[in-house]
């Protein structure tokens, strides 16, 4: 299912959950018709919550089947609420926003190249997959130019041929070009999307939604 929806007026709803294959953590004040936007697009159960007291949920944790990398500026309340539904590890570096700095999917992760190799071995433990560090457009924030699920990636339009085939290699799926909400690059911002479904931010246009359609192949 594809759905287009807005959060607070904003169409970059990725900006404000993070979602996998089976719940999602959505911003405390999200309007009821939100939640349930996202409860039916992705077929998944909802928690209401911050993270380091933000409504930023999207930007500051990533997480797939097998774990969560939450920014280490959460409180020991935040991670009690996301624990009680997944295995989280707080990241303790500066680059803490890890729904931007990192795009996994339950077969890989590409994550900011700046990160240490400390770093990128605590996010490979927290993610039960394999870390390549790179950036995708030139981009090192690749969470916030991608949007990857475990059937396909929808990223940022300037993505080289390199960049896409990178994408296959450690993802494991195909990986199409898009812009989201009338042509902005950042893709993983107004794109929510698991296996079951994807969120879209209502500025899409038509073109881009078939774009997206594809990318996640969600036929």
């Amino acid at each position: 299912m594809m759905r287009f929806s807005r959060y607070a007026g904003n169409p970059n709803i990725g900006v404000f959950t993070a979602v996998n294959e089976s719940f999602a953590f959505i911003a405390g004040d999200a309007a009821p018709e939100f939640v349930k936007d996202v409860e039916e697009a992705l077929q998944v159960e909802t928690t209401l919550m911050t993270v380091a007291g933000s409504f930023v949920i999207g930007s500051l944790v990533v997480m797939n089947s097998n774990g969560a990398v939450v920014s280490g500026l959460a409180d020991s309340r935040e991670m009690e609420i996301i624990g009680e539904r997944i295995k989280c590890t707080p990241i303790d570096d500066p680059l803490n926003a890890a729904g931007n700095n990192i795009l996994a999917n339950d077969k890989g992760a590409i994550v900011n190249p700046e990160y240490s190799k400390d770093i990128i071995k605590v996010i490979s433990d927290a993610l039960g997959v394999e870390c390549v560090p790179s950036s995708i457009a030139g981009i090192s924030t690749v969470g916030s130019v991608c949007t990857a699920t475990n059937k396909g990636c929808v990223c940022h339009a300037d993505a080289s041929d390199d960049d896409i085939e990178l994408i296959k290699d450690v993802l494991k799926v195909e990986a199409i070009r898009s812009s989201v909400n009338h042509g902005s690059r950042m893709v993983g911002a107004g794109i929510l999307a698991n296996s079951k479904g994807a969120l879209i931010g209502d500025n899409t246009t038509p073109i881009e939604m078939g774009k997206i359609e594809e990318g996640l192949a969600l036929y």
